[in-house]
């Protein structure tokens, strides 16, 4: 069956970015599945897709702007040190939840110099064009529950 709207799509990945660096994969897991055509998956992922059948192997490429968008520079911010716990380890790469403007939003600390601590607000993905290797597993039409519910049902599904 083909990848279609309205099918149970499972299938394998394996993400990396530009330099070929592993970045997430769906491997040694559970495949992805999915109800194709009800924006569970990125947009430019979910048109590639459409099309391919059981047993395929793609290679796709979904750019920044259509992923976790381009990184926009408002996003990152420096704070006083004194604006953190006395006990907070401020280690470069972790992540931190500050109150945005209208909710919270989650900060990697990007660098820690003095008194001084930048902060990222940016999708770590945020301006890297994503390149997925898919394994489609297995395509199916699926059950008018799972098209009134606009979500797959896998047996252990309840209300």
């Amino acid at each position: 069956m083909l990848i279609a709207s309205d099918t149970v799509v499972s299938f394998h990945y394996t993400l990396t970015d530009a330099s070929g660096e592993v970045l997430d994969s769906s491997r040694g897991r559970e495949p992805v599945a999915y109800l194709h055509g009800h924006g569970q998956l990125f947009p430019a992922l979910e048109r590639q897709l459409t099309g391919l059948t059981d047993g395929a192997h793609a290679t796709l490429v979904v750019p920044a702007a259509d992923g976790y968008g381009e990184r926009r520079p408002e996003l990152t911010v420096s704070v006083r040190r004194d604006q953190f716990p006395v006990d907070a380890d401020l280690v470069v790469g972790s992540q931190v939840m500050a109150q945005g403007t209208k909710e919270p939003m989650v900060f990697t600390i990007a660098k820690v110099e003095g008194d001084t601590v930048l902060l990222d607000g940016n999708h770590p993905l945020a301006g890297k064009d994503l390149y997925f290797e898919v394994e489609v597993i297995h395509v199916r039409a699926a059950t008018p529950e799972e098209l009134a519910h606009g979500h797959i049902h896998d047996g252990s599904h309840r209300h």
